[in-house]
């Protein structure tokens, strides 16, 4: 167990530094690299190199955006074989369902909380 918790850490840690290089590297916006790892994660994860990373370091793998982009193709993926041509517009949201819901609940649920107001 502690193995597999020093690989997640090492592989979630490297994700999280290839974001923080190019936010200081770029003029890239931080909304831009997120999308860049959301489609980095898809793509990765439709050509099918992605999977041996998610084996090898479980929720290191599967907790950054690059992991729900994973999630996306790989929901896509699935549906196709299941329901043809129709999958491909439904399997991403529903193998995303889940972690889309409890987003937008927790987002909810913090502006309840701490009643954000806009910086003047």
């Amino acid at each position: 167990m502690l193995l597999d918790c020093i690989k997640a850490f090492l592989v979630g840690g490297l994700i999280c530094l290839v974001g923080q290089v190019l936010i200081d590297r770029t003029g890239l916006t931080p909304a831009r690299i997120l999308t860049c790892f959301v489609v980095a994660g898809v793509l990765l994860g439709a050509v099918g190199l992605y999977e041996p990373l998610v084996r090898f370091a479980g929720a290191g793998a599967t907790v950054p955006l690059t992991g729900f982009g994973y999630n996306l193709a790989r929901g896509v993926r699935q549906a196709v074989q299941e329901r043809g041509l129709l999958g491909a517009f439904t399997g991403g949201a529903e193998a995303a369902a889940g972690g889309i819901t409890a987003a937008v609940f927790f987002g909810w649920l913090a502006a309840v909380l701490f009643r954000p107001e806009d910086k003047s």
